[in-house]
């Protein structure tokens, strides 16, 4: 790591002081017709200094934003460093919105120039861009056979900036000289309670430093090779990749989620960064592998998990493991855990996670199987990391100490709030949502309820606002679904649930009138409450009403199962409050059995 007077202040000479220091020939690796290519670091350059320069001669200036929609890829990182060396703001957008998100987004933004894959996501949002005023220019990554109204090519924008460059020579320095630390770098866009998205303003100081502070307690080289799988729209991604850059490490992008497990085996990572949900589907195909060879095989199998849980145990409790269970966990390691490691290429150091909570099942498992996870915490707004565990310092159940140069501490109502050089600007364009989420004294409010251990470490025990994440790390406002199921004439009541799972449900307590008609029409010999919740026929009639309402949703909004309830929820059996709002928690627990055969 550079010294402290050393260390690059803005994402502009992150990247230009990462590729002289490294000057790597495969700084960033991509696969192609069935074989991997690379991008050097004085291409990555290069081309990042021609989109600058391109953007400038379409009349985009520091300041200007535009957003950028694709899959992951070294076009991607690129066009983000053009954006960050001549101080436009770019907006990243995930690919699976709806495309009345992305509308909004673009508005809300006000973005100039539009950054998409290639002709076929512009066919799947053609229906806004009439809507996008801003808009001057789409730049399509991939424009083979492309006939997109008012749209080049990336090639043909670094073609411009390549032209403008001869013309004149010195104003790229210039451009660059200009970015400061506190300058907006980016606008991420998160939902919020109420499901508007709000634009975190995140600047160069706030990502620079991240990467930078997150860094602290991990050895991190030039050696270690990471495989990027979790969209770079995501901000946990991103700041990742600012980390790879910083570091000198070779990057390579998968494919897709669909490829992931061949290209772990292609790259063989030495470091591996998840959501939960990625490390729970490893697990799912590990224990079916077994189950497939044979019953002894799963049972095998299912040994060994246990051995390495008790060892993960053993080592988290700093015990010594004696002569027994290590010779057990030996026998597991060659028999099952080698294997286990195989799918990850066989030379993973170490995992990292976030975006959601890791339960202690997986974090057991993988870190008995020779598999660490490292569980971090942190949110849009602060950059994202705030706590960390680290290879130094770990604890199971927990998301670490705060990282290098940030402060957390416990307000009265249980919240935990965050100081430090990470923290957001603010929200674009909405000053009255930013008071509300900063303290008197300028700390940062997290919507998270937590304690801090005597060791300073950070547990993380309940959300204090309605939103909840997948275990994939998408944010989930459940309050409009619901809304949109409610209107169904069969539903009286629904509570949407998913906080840490891998998908959403929904608990609903159907209007047993209105159903008594239907099994009447449909000659169905149902009787008591507990009959219908339990009938197939009626299930299925449910799934389908909840995905006819909810159409339009992000995939990861969808609402994937339903579970039938046989009583009213009450303000008398406490799941209601006074004013007939849903304790969510009460209801997940009431309902803990039931919710859990969903997610069987």
């Amino acid at each position: 790591m550079s010294s402290k007077l050393n260390e690059p202040q803005t994402l502009a000479e992150l990247f230009l002081q990462a590729a002289e220091k490294h000057n790597r020939r495969d700084a960033l690796n991509y696969k192609r017709d069935n074989a991997w290519h690379s991008v050097s670091s004085d291409e990555m350059i290069s081309r990042a200094k021609s989109i600058s320069l391109g953007l400038y001669s379409l009349g985009v200036k520091n300041g200007d934003r535009a957003a950028i929609l694709a899959a992951n890829s070294p076009d991607w990182t690129i066009t983000d460093a053009g954006c960050q060396l001549c101080g436009v703001v770019d907006v990243p957008i995930y690919t699976t919105l709806a495309p009345h998100s992305v509308e909004y987004i673009i508005n809300d933004s006000g973005a100039k120039v539009f950054f998409l894959q290639d002709a076929s996501t512009y066919k799947k949002f053609e229906s806004i861009f009439a809507a996008c005023k801003t808009i001057e220019k789409i730049v399509l990554f991939d424009n083979s056979g492309a006939d997109v109204f008012n749209s080049i090519s990336l090639s043909e924008l670094e073609k411009l900036g390549a032209d403008l460059a001869l013309e004149q020579p010195n104003l790229m320095n210039n451009l660059i000289a200009e970015v400061k630390a506190e300058d907006i770098a980016t606008l991420i866009y998160t939902s919020g309670t109420t499901g508007e998205p709000k634009g975190v303003m995140l600047s160069h100081k706030n990502l620079v430093s991240n990467a930078i502070n997150s860094s602290a307690g991990f050895t991190f080289s030039e050696n270690d090779k990471p495989l990027s799988v979790l969209p770079l729209s995501h901000v946990y991604e991103r700041t990742g990749m600012y980390l790879y850059i910083l570091n000198g490490m070779a990057v390579y992008y998968a494919e897709s989620i669909d490829k992931v497990a061949n290209n772990l085996k292609e790259v063989a990572p030495t470091i591996f960064v998840g959501v939960p949900r990625l490390f729970e589907k490893v697990y799912a195909k590990a224990k079916l592998a077994a189950s497939k060879e044979s019953r002894v095989k799963e049972r095998i199998f299912d040994w060994a998990i246990e051995i390495g849980k008790e060892h993960a145990q053993m080592l988290a409790a700093n015990e010594a493991v004696s002569t027994i269970p290590a010779l057990k966990y030996n026998l597991a390691d060659k028999v099952v855990f080698a294997k286990f490691r195989e799918f990850f290429g066989g030379k993973l150091r170490f995992c990292i996670t976030g975006g959601a909570a890791i339960s202690d099942e997986i974090f057991l498992i993988f870190t008995g199987s020779g598999v660490p996870i490292m569980q971090g915490y942190g949110l849009t707004e602060t950059s994202p990391v705030i706590t960390s565990n680290n290879p130094d310092s770990v604890k199971i159940g927990t998301v670490g100490k705060p990282i290098q140069n940030t402060a957390i501490r416990i307000a009265e109502d249980g919240e935990i709030e965050a100081f430090g050089p990470g923290i957001m600007l603010g929200y674009f364009n909405k000053p009255q949502a930013t008071r509300e989420v900063f303290t008197a004294d300028g700390w940062f409010k997290t919507g998270d309820i937590g304690d801090i251990d005597n060791d300073g470490f950070l547990r993380i025990t309940d959300r204090k606002k309605e939103l909840f994440k997948t275990s994939g790390g998408k944010y989930i406002a459940p309050s409009p679904i619901e809304q949109k199921i409610k209107g169904s004439r069969f539903v009286n009541q629904v509570v949407l649930i998913g906080n840490n799972r891998k998908f959403v449900s929904a608990l609903i307590v159907p209007d047993f009138d209105v159903l008594k008609n239907y099994a009447e029409i449909k000659e169905l010999v149902l009787k008591t409450p507990s009959e219908f919740c339990r009938n197939e026929q009626i299930i299925d009639l449910f799934q389908r009403e909840v995905t006819r309402l909810t159409e339009g949703l992000a995939r990861f909004e969808t609402v994937k199962k339903v579970a039938l309830l046989e009583n009213e929820l009450t303000v008398e059996t406490g799941e209601l409050t006074p004013t007939l709002k849903v304790k969510r928690r009460i209801v997940d627990e009431k309902y803990k059995q039931l919710i859990d055969e969903l997610y069987k």
